[in-house]
């Protein structure tokens, strides 16, 4: 059988060669490939070589077919940490990588990147999706998409579209004008699409005007007829709720294999109320996936083995320094570890870091440098104090491994064990983790009637703590044989994910004893679990925190700065604050770690803080302190990166992908929550983001594309054409900076469009394109920049363009933007 490239979907051999396949299935066959085969894979079909494709969440790191800590995966930086290196060969690499992973796990599709916009700092899976401007994240998410496909794995751009909020996720419907769908939300998906060839899109939950994602026009104009789209739309998980998708160019529904198609779209071709084309269609993009990724014999895959590699963990340590934002220095920083004496290491997040935010994207990394760890490697143990400062956590935290015996190996870890209703083992696994969910894989959780989980835990220090678990259900704790709690545990809010990924615990305080051992039993009832997600379950056995006075915690870390030389504060989000399921309700940090940072900074003059936060957060005491880096959530690597920044080893590379506000009151777009009758309106137009923030001539604490380095720039000039320019051209941009420091560094160049004449409402300046530079001291770069005319269009019943002059404006933030130039656009 000749073999033949998948590279090119338009190539008319391979459609042949495909269409060919289709009088080879019945009606029930086809139907049978557009719903998946179980939550993480497509169906097979021997007859005509298809093997079954393997999906997996994947936007900063791969988890594969099972959430299995026995399997771990490389935990990159969040989006927010990505998108702040400004950088698309960065993000390009963390395709390239994901594909890597990919790969190593089986995996053929990327369920990423997640592309949608900032709209509010209260969105709760702000973290997981790249800025506020649509072209800065056009340009990354197409990026990150050209990286992993030419690995051979298939990107997946979500969620299609105005998915930028979780409240009512499943019900909301996003009242959005045309120009400002077209300007701003669809912008961001379509460079991935027109110009790095996404293989697959996936639709949203939300309704958009009126019409659910997956029933809407949407997906066939601009996706198809306009962009070129030959790829699968896949469905968020559950987000099909009827045939009515089928009509429109929703492709694969998931997961399987129950759903709304089968049967029931069956019954509307045979009816005529579905054409049997547009099932072919459907059919066809699916058997296109196949051929791209390896999957159809007879077809040649766009890339057997990754080309691209390279070192992941020391890819996730650079990518992490480079999208670290340096918000304020007052000359502390750099450190010199042969000149600095103690420092005082304060605050929750530096022990237990957040590396990444809850939700779907979560990855199981097999190992995670704290900042408090690489504070410690960088200047040495002896040299660094810690202190907890104020408590972050809520809720149940997963026991530490090397505190776990598990019964019946002996091993670190647990044992768990599938028992049906008569008390029988139908499964069982070691693990090693207190941590678990099953959303995929072998384990028969709809079979059994009860799940046990038996670990001996040994305490560090005599007292009491607080012993539970997180689930949703009915729990027993045993403990030395003894029933000592008994909870049925209830769902607080009404999304799937919250209640599956971030589930409420039950604790109940046990005395204990330094290195005496219990015999934890746990036992979960799983005999009456119903709904979308009653084959999958997530448990954690842990513990809560004590009840320490807070006044305490902080004064013990007042005291360890003022008698250290420097003192590092680490303040954060929780799996509370930030996840997918739910929004914020507060940009204000939880718990007294506001209170601690005043009280650290008054303590000592030379405070550094990082903030670990995937998304923006109020920081009250930002002029009492000497030094701010924002870190998000760094990834794995996190603690080495932040010590290759403290130490000048590395500068810190971001710019700010998002306006962070001074006050909550003061956003200009803040809403996240549907009107009684489910809607939410986009009511702010064109106007997200800065946009927002300059039309209102309100100041933010940092704004959109701020950021320090350990360098000095000077933006000398900007020369664009000396002729008028053609609509459907690009402006070419010369701009020339100098690095007037005396250490090398990077900057960010960056282009904003201004219309003062504008036939029509223009945002006061808007983004049209960005470099990174790097220079060494003194060096003067010349920096050729493309910017396209469409940028400078404006969508009415089409893309539009107003004649005239355009003043381009070039700098390093979007109010630092000292050269111009002035483009006149022709009729």
């Amino acid at each position: 059988m000749e073999t033949l490239s998948a590279q090119e979907t338009s190539n008319t051999a391979i459609d042949d060669r495909l269409q060919a396949l289709l009088p080879q299935l019945t009606l029930e066959e086809k139907v049978q490939l557009l719903t998946g085969r179980d939550f993480w894979t497509t169906w097979p079909m021997e007859k005509i070589g298809l093997r079954r494709i393997l999906v997996s969440d994947g936007p900063t790191g791969v988890r594969g077919e099972v959430w299995d800590e026995r399997q771990p995966s490389i935990n990159f930086p969040s989006a927010t940490a990505i998108s702040s290196t400004w950088d698309p060969a960065i993000a390009d690499r963390l395709g390239a990588a994901s594909a890597v992973e990919a790969r190593h796990k089986g995996v053929d599709v990327v369920l990423g990147p997640t592309i949608n916009l900032h709209r509010s700092p209260l969105g709760g899976r702000h973290f997981e999706a790249f800025s506020e401007d649509p072209v800065l994240t056009a340009d990354l998410a197409a990026a990150y998409v050209a990286g992993v496909q030419r690995n051979g794995v298939g990107a997946t751009p979500k969620h299609y579209v105005a998915n930028d909020s979780e409240t009512d996720r499943f019900t909301v419907d996003a009242i959005v004008d045309e120009r400002p769908l077209r300007e701003l939300y669809l912008l961001a998906f379509e460079k991935a699409v027109v110009e790095s060839r996404a293989w697959l899109v996936m639709s949203a939950y939300n309704s958009i005007n009126g019409t659910t994602a997956t029933e809407n026009d949407l997906l066939e104009t601009p996706l198809n007829s306009e962009w070129g789209f030959d790829g699968v739309v896949i469905s968020d998980w559950t987000a099909v709720r009827s045939v009515d998708a089928a009509k429109a160019s929703q492709d694969l529904v998931m997961p399987g294999p129950d759903g709304p198609w089968g049967d029931a779209l069956v019954a509307a071709v045979r009816s005529g109320e579905v054409d049997e084309a547009s099932i072919d269609r459907k059919v066809l993009r699916i058997l296109q996936l196949a051929a791209r990724v390896g999957a159809l014999e007879g077809f040649e895959p766009v890339s057997a083995v990754p080309v691209d590699r390279e070192d992941l963990v020391a890819f996730t340590r650079e990518a992490s320094a480079a999208g670290t934002v340096m918000v304020k220095n007052d000359g502390v920083l750099p450190l010199d570890p042969a000149a600095v004496g103690t420092i005082a290491v304060i605050g929750h997040n530096a022990k237990y870091a957040r590396t990444q935010g809850g939700g779907s994207a979560t990855v199981l990394p097999e190992k995670v440098v704290t900042p408090l760890d690489g504070i410690r490697a960088a200047f040495g143990a002896e040299n660094v104090t810690f202190s907890t400062g104020a408590i972050v956590q809520e809720g149940v935290a997963e026991l530490p491994l090397a505190q776990m015996t598990n019964p019946a190996t002996g091993a670190p870890g647990l044992r768990v064990a599938f028992l049906d209703a008569d008390g029988n083992e139908l499964f069982t696994e070691e693990r090693r983790s207190s941590a678990l969910v099953w959303f995929g894989g072998d384990a028969p959780i709809r079979e059994s009637s009860t799940v046990r989980l038996h670990t001996s835990y040994t305490p560090e220090e005599t007292g009491s703590i607080r012993l539970g678990a997180a689930t949703v259900g009915r729990a027993r704790i045993h403990v030395n044989g003894v029933l000592v709690h008994e909870a049925n545990i209830e769902v607080h809010g009404k999304d799937i994910a919250e209640s599956f990924l971030a589930p409420p615990s039950s604790t109940v305080e046990i005395p204990v004893t330094a290195g005496v051992a219990l015999d934890v039993l746990v036992e979960l009832d799983t005999s009456e679990r119903t709904g979308p997600l009653d084959n999958a379950l997530s448990v954690t056995i842990g513990t809560e925190p004590a009840d320490l006075d807070p006044e305490v915690l902080i004064i013990e870390a007042a005291n360890a700065a003022r008698e250290a030389d420097v003192a590092v504060v680490v303040v954060g989000t929780n799996s509370r604050v930030e996840s997918e399921g739910y929004d914020r309700s507060t940009l204000n940090l939880p718990g007294y770690q506001d209170r601690l940072v005043h009280a650290v900074a008054a303590a000592n003059p030379r405070t550094i803080v990082v903030v670990n936060a995937g998304s923006p957060v109020i920081m009250p005491w930002r002029h009492e302190v000497a030094s701010t880096l924002i870190g998000y959530f760094g990834g794995q690597e996190f603690g080495n990166a932040l010590a290759d920044i403290l130490t000048g080893r590395t500068e810190p590379g971001g710019r700010l992908p998002t306006t962070w506000p001074a006050t909550q009151g003061s956003v200009p777009v803040l809403n996240t929550t549907p009107d009684s009758d489910g809607k939410l309106r986009y009511d702010e137009g064109i106007h997200i983001g800065y946009r927002a923030w300059l039309k209102a001539g309100a100041t933010p604490a940092y704004e959109f594309g701020y950021g320090l380095g350990y360098t000095t720039w000077s933006l000398d000039s900007v020369e664009g054409p000396a002729d008028p320019v053609t609509s459907g051209d690009s402006v070419p941009l010369k701009v020339s900076l100098t690095n007037t420091g005396e250490r090398a560094g990077k900057q960010v160049i960056q282009v904003y469009a201004e219309k003062k004449d504008s036939a029509v409402e223009r945002p006061v300046r808007w983004l049209v394109g960005s470099a990174p530079v790097w220079a060494g001291p003194g060096e003067h770069l010349s920096v050729d920049l493309q910017i396209p005319t469409r940028l400078l269009a404006y969508w009415t019943n089409g893309w539009n363009y107003d004649p005239g002059n355009y003043q381009l404006r070039a700098g390093f933030s979007v109010t630092d933007l000292p050269s111009a130039t002035t483009v006149a656009l022709k009729p």
